[in-house]
């Protein structure tokens, strides 16, 4: 069985079996359609309540509505060289997987799916739709992406998503955010989740000694004695980094969490998605 296809397996069954079936967003569709009135019973929402008929008929009635629920959800994946590592697994399939279990629960409720890939420019979309192949298409495109030597450049993202996804949208952003990215004016426009995809080993490298490292962004060659107190000097530039990152989500009323490759993505996607 292909790496795709173990991905969909997994996915599929972990959503319909396990995940949690209710809408991930405060998001509830754009509109509503008035049915009927009746009396007011306790309860009710009091700002349904029609206060013409309420003064005729000398007792409170409320409108009826039925919900036009349907949600356009939006998967972006930042696909830049640094995703092509990982103890475990590469963070690049992390990131397919991601996509396949967040696809399936957002057609599983019954909700409009598209995805884009992203990287020094937009790679790759999928338009929205409820069918299932949408999954595969989008998650196909990201483990065949050749991510070694591309940069990331969030500031193409955010700009092409705001220009792109006219519908207020929930748009699940999924990188390994290195950079901190400005996604103030995205976030006001559609609800913006970020998902921080690592794996443990780039936050706490062991001491390797004389070593030569190599970009995989730039494929630069870093040459460098990567002892002890090196590798504890970059530690605190990662914690430093992340601070400040997730202090900017929180500015930006961005709800976010970090998966490793050696995570159970599921569960940290249902904690994420029912706002924990």
């Amino acid at each position: 069985m292909s790496t795709l296809q173990k991905i969909l397996v997994r996915a599929r069954r972990q959503v319909f079996s396990e995940m949690v079936g209710n809408n991930p967003s405060r998001f509830h569709g754009e509109g509503y359609d008035f049915i009927e009135l009746r009396e007011y019973m306790p309860g009710d929402d009091i700002r349904h309540i029609d206060w013409n008929i309420t003064a005729k008929m000398q007792q409170p009635y409320i409108k009826i509505f039925r919900e036009e629920r349907e949600l356009n959800v939006v998967i972006a994946s930042m696909l830049n060289g640094s995703v092509h590592f990982g103890s475990k697994k590469f963070k690049q399939e992390l990131i397919a997987e991601i996509t396949a279990l967040s696809g399936y629960a957002v057609l599983h409720n019954g909700d409009l799916l598209s995805t884009f890939t992203f990287a020094d420019k937009l790679y790759s979309v999928t338009k929205p739709t409820k069918r299932l192949f949408s999954i595969q298409t989008g998650v196909e495109n990201i483990l065949d992406f050749d991510a070694l030597g591309k940069q990331a450049d969030y500031r193409l993202m955010a700009q092409t998503l705001y220009k792109r996804v006219r519908r207020k949208s929930l748009i699940i952003i999924v990188a390994d955010f290195f950079d901190i990215p400005d996604l103030k004016l995205l976030a006001r426009k559609h609800e913006v989740l970020a998902v921080v995809v690592r794996d443990r080993l780039e936050e706490h490298p062991p001491p390797m000694g004389f070593a030569s490292l190599v970009d995989p962004e730039t494929n630069r060659t870093l040459e460098g004695d990567f002892n002890s107190s090196s590798i504890k000097a970059y530690e605190a530039k990662v914690k430093q980094h992340d601070r400040q990152l997730f202090e900017r989500f929180k500015k930006d009323q961005i709800r976010f969490c970090k998966i490793y490759t050696d995570d159970l993505a599921g569960v940290q996607l249902r904690r994420l998605f029912e706002g924990r």
